[in-house]
């Protein structure tokens, strides 16, 4: 598939790719893909062109190598945070980078294929669905450092004990473990996880588009609501998506017994 104009770049710390209706992001900012000033910018700008993108569908969003993002640049930091006002504006990137992933209109499969570290851990929180290579890991490691951060993305992940290990300890979990916590959809070999993203990812690619969309931006929209006001708020959705032609399609298809065709309308 070509690559729309709008998404081809140039990149100096992504690699970005589409086949399929799907995106495949590596972090690529070698030697341990750390967050640096541009991948924080490329990262989301080229979500947020995704998001407006008809022909992207899904997202897979992995590290390049045999490392997802061992955390902020810390070697540049001098260099970032020079005067009044750098950290500030640092802190703010920071921010926009991860909503930026959670705000993509389009669902982000993260595919940790190795150590994911601080802000490595806040980009796998971002994302929508998780699947880790069996010898990946995520941890909190600020407190070896003198820093904070990542605390509040990891409680989307883990409870409140182990949480409050990995932070005050440094702790870091594998692929087997987050699995076993549910973290992760799967921990499978380093050299199959790729192929079992882009599976998941093509399947995410086949649903209507238009129902998709609005799915993810309900699911943002009523994770901190009441159970009561959550519900009220899928309910007009719901309604909303009823009324589309997408979804008068996937019912005949479903009554007929074939695949549907969505138009995205």
């Amino acid at each position: 598939m070509t690559m729309p104009e709008n998404l081809t770049g140039p990149y100096t710390a992504l690699d970005v790719t589409l086949e399929d209706g799907v995106a495949v992001i590596l972090l690529a900012n070698p030697p341990v893909n750390a967050l640096s000033t541009d991948m924080m910018n490329e990262l989301s700008w080229v979500l947020d062109r995704i998001s407006e993108t008809p022909e992207v569908r899904a997202v897979v969003l992995s590290g390049q190598g045999k490392i997802f993002c061992a955390g902020a640049d810390l070697k540049n930091r001098a260099a970032t945070i020079k005067g009044p006002g750098d950290l500030p504006q640092h802190s703010r990137r920071t921010r926009e980078c991860f909503h930026a992933i959670r705000e993509c209109a389009k669902p982000v499969i993260g595919a940790i294929n190795g150590a994911a570290l601080g802000a490595g851990l806040a980009i796998v929180a971002s994302c929508d669905i998780l699947l880790a290579a069996s010898t990946a890991v995520v941890g909190l490691p600020e407190i070896n450092v003198g820093l904070l951060g990542g605390g509040r993305h990891g409680m989307r992940l883990f409870g409140h004990s182990r949480l409050r290990r990995m932070m005050l300890t440094g702790l870091r979990v594998d692929g087997d473990e987050l699995y076993r916590l549910g973290i992760v959809e799967a921990s499978v070999p380093a050299d199959a996880l790729m192929d079992r993203a882009l599976e998941l990812a093509r399947e995410l690619a086949s649903k209507s588009p238009l129902a998709t969309v609005l799915a993810k931006q309900t699911l943002n929209a009523i994770e901190d609501m009441s159970l009561r006001d959550g519900y009220r708020y899928e309910q007009d959705m719901t309604a909303a998506i009823g009324k589309t032609e997408d979804a008068q399609e996937a019912r005949r298809a479903f009554l007929e017994k074939r695949a549907p065709v969505f138009q995205g309308k």
